[in-house]
């Protein structure tokens, strides 16, 4: 199952992500954890960084020749997008696989497995966009062949700019974390009413809340789309200014209601079956849209014939 983070600047959105991938690795669940944000704070949110592994973004053109395969109709890493949909030939992943990709590119932090797309340097300023690096995930996420029970949780960049690229259609569900304030939830109408169009399923998860007035306000402002929320933590905080006790479970000593707010989103990811055809018409939908817009003029080359017909998405295409 994918999940992604998203939400305001300073909302929570990386915390929330790293506490609920610690959650689900605490609950014995293979769970991979992407830091997609432009600002690269996942691995410290996790408790900090155990293992470094190189960053997808500058691998790109590798990774592309990996997933590649034996694909007829991408006949050369340069021939394929970040949109660019698998088909048949392609070599398609299990999460935290072994193969090239997995045991070169994920680290660890907090005990849990982790892959970072890399920070948008001083090398990148007016020549590239960071979606450019975040391309790398949007392929990765493509490839892969994930099911119940196993989970990849990204931390994506802030704000609506989630949006410049189709990696939002690439998740079984996404929890918008919003604070209880105007500024806070400003994001999730934008994100809303984007999702409604592609049937993207959105849950609000409330942050730093420290009051009934503060529930109320979310309730008013979000109506059903909020599943739950976590109070303003005094363990996050000392967690964040280096105080947390070293602890062989720190998680536990998380607070009761927090620990709690962790169990249903758990629980809502679980309740939400794979849809593979979604995932899959989502991905192609988006490839032709960035072949109309930009890609084919580009490359000199009709990228729409990347388009397999004849694959089938989902656990059957490993056979």
């Amino acid at each position: 199952m994918r999940i992604a983070f998203v939400g305001k600047g300073g909302s929570g959105k990386t915390t929330l992500s790293a506490l609920f991938s610690r959650h689900l690795a605490r609950s014995g669940a293979p769970v991979l954890a992407i830091d997609g944000d432009i600002n690269q704070h996942l691995a410290e949110a996790l408790g900090g960084l155990e293992k470094s592994a190189p960053p997808l973004g500058a691998h790109l053109s590798s990774i592309k020749d990996l997933l590649r395969g034996t694909n007829p109709r991408v006949p050369s890493p340069e021939a394929m997008i970040k949109t660019t949909p698998p088909g048949r030939g392609s070599r398609l992943l299990r999460p935290l696989g072994d193969d090239e990709l997995h045991t070169r590119h994920v680290g660890r932090a907090g005990g849990v497995p982790l892959m970072v797309t890399g920070e948008f340097d001083e090398s990148d300023l007016g020549v590239a966009c960071y979606h450019s690096k975040l391309g790398a995930v949007e392929l990765y996420l493509g490839h892969l062949l994930d099911g119940p029970g196993e989970y990849v949780v990204v931390d994506m960049t802030a704000g609506a700019d989630a949006f410049a690229s189709g990696l939002f259609t690439r998740f079984d569900l996404t929890f918008l974390v919003a604070e209880p304030t105007r500024k806070g939830v400003s994001v999730y109408r934008q994100y809303r009413d984007h999702a409604r169009e592609f049937g993207i399923r959105v849950a609000v998860v409330g942050n730093k809340v420290t009051c009934e007035e503060d529930l109320l306000f979310l309730k008013e402002e979000v109506g059903d789309d909020l599943l739950t929320h976590l109070n303003h933590s005094p363990w996050v905080r000392a967690a964040e200014q280096g105080r947390a006790q070293d602890d062989p479970d720190p998680l536990a000593s998380l607070e009761p209601h927090n620990r709690h707010a962790l169990s249903l989103l758990h629980e809502a990811v679980d309740s939400h079956p794979r849809d593979w055809d979604r995932l899959h018409r989502h991905a192609v939908e988006f490839h032709l849209r960035n072949v109309r817009a930009w890609a084919d003029a580009r490359t000199g080359e009709d990228l729409a014939a990347q388009v397999d017909p004849d694959f089938v998405p989902g656990p059957a295409a490993l056979s």
